[in-house]
């Protein structure tokens, strides 16, 4: 099998009541930048990476999928994913340029590609192919009703619509801001107060700041967390931020979690190192690819820490990773993406399907192509 050519493509596609707000970013749109690999035997890989659906951050990504790694790839066996992923990571003109930015996103789509191409080829869906059980059973929780830009009374009907739809777990945004622009922490625990009030007994709850608290807010806030047993605290702090996250970890009862804005396996051995995370959120989106994600698992697991990959249906390939390896049981859950795709991921009673189809799960429907492009 040879790879004969590359077809990039940008998706911006609505993301669900019409907009959302977190504690630093306001989206109307979720952008898919990615890439279609054809082989000379008709097998067609696809990846893709997340953004914010900003075009002109969305088109350097494809560009450099076209440009720089294009040339890389003509001929080569799409099925020597590991080989690739080393040439790809070491060429010396793209390592003086990004090693975990623009051309970062770039090689995680392609590689997720190459992924799907050696499971369409080995007729296995990739979570059988990585060694993954048909008797795996993984828990989803749902983000899609905690968003900051929802009433007190939204927040709580959309948790209940949760629960009737038969989820035990949700996670709800914090990271408020009052009418001067400065954190307004009372607003957040009010609502936690509220999501806990409306979850049955034994249910999980999880909040996410986004990056978006100074150290002392989190820790002044993440000591009142404890009274409402939350299972972790998300991004609680700027994301590079490896001392105040490790001061968090020391400082708070409630678990600290993060992962979805760490780029890198040498990213993920610091934070991992210091003690600054108990819950591993790590995205072969924002990694470089699925090659690397199962690099941060293993480490994570040498560790006894648990991963829980950013957003299952929206990335397709973490519901395969998070059913193949054996420090995950525990699933994000937002359908943004949901009819992009030919299988996309189903929840059902609280838990994923095991999807069955060949590949990586990321095969995208024509008409959504059509529809979501952006020319």
């Amino acid at each position: 099998m040879k790879i004969t050519a590359l077809e990039t493509f940008v998706l911006h596609v609505p993301v669900s009541a019409g907009g959302i707000a977190d504690s630093r970013h306001q989206l109307s749109h979720w952008g898919a930048p990615g890439v279609r690999i054809h082989t000379d035997t008709g097998l067609v890989g696809t990846g893709y990476t997340g953004t914010h659906a900003h075009l002109p951050s969305d088109r350097m990504i494809t560009s450099c999928i076209e440009a720089a790694y294009g040339p890389l790839l003509l001929g080569r066996d799409p099925r020597s994913v590991q080989a690739l992923w080393t040439t790809l990571q070491r060429h010396p003109p793209l390592q003086w340029v990004g090693r975990a930015g623009i051309t970062h996103l770039a090689h995680a789509a392609v590689d997720v590609a190459l992924w799907d191409l050696k499971a369409q080829a080995a007729g296995e869906p990739l979570w059988r192919l990585l060694g993954g059980s048909d008797e795996a059973r993984l828990e989803a929780y749902d983000t899609d009703g905690g968003w900051l830009d929802r009433s007190d009374e939204q927040l709580v009907a959309e948790t209940e619509a949760r629960l009737a739809q038969g989820y035990r777990a949700v996670k709800l945004k914090v990271g408020s801001r009052d009418e001067r622009g400065g954190f307004d922490p009372a607003r957040d625990l009010r609502r936690v107060a509220l999501v806990r009030q409306a979850l049955p007994e034994g249910a999980r709850l999880m909040v996410d700041a986004n990056g978006g608290w100074d150290l002392a807010t989190a820790l002044e806030a993440g000591r009142e967390l404890a009274a409402f047993d939350v299972t972790w605290l998300e991004e609680p702090i700027w994301y590079d931020d490896l001392p105040g996250h490790a001061r968090l970890a020391r400082a708070l009862a409630t678990p600290i979690a993060l992962g979805e804005q760490l780029y890198t396996l040498d990213a993920f051995r610091d934070f991992i190192a210091a003690g600054a995370v108990h819950y591993v959120q790590a995205d072969a989106v924002r990694l470089a690819g699925v090659s690397e994600w199962w690099r941060v698992a293993e480490l994570a697991h040498a560790h006894h820490l648990p991963v829980v990959p950013h957003i299952g249906d929206m990335m397709q390939v973490h519901l395969q990773l998070a059913l193949a390896h054996p420090a995950c049981t525990l699933l994000e859950h937002i359908p943004w993406m949901r009819d992009c795709f030919e299988e996309p991921a189903t929840v059902a009673e609280g838990r994923f399907v095991v999807p069955q189809r060949p590949g990586a799960g990321t095969a995208l429907r024509d008409d959504a192509l059509e529809r979501y492009h952006v020319a």
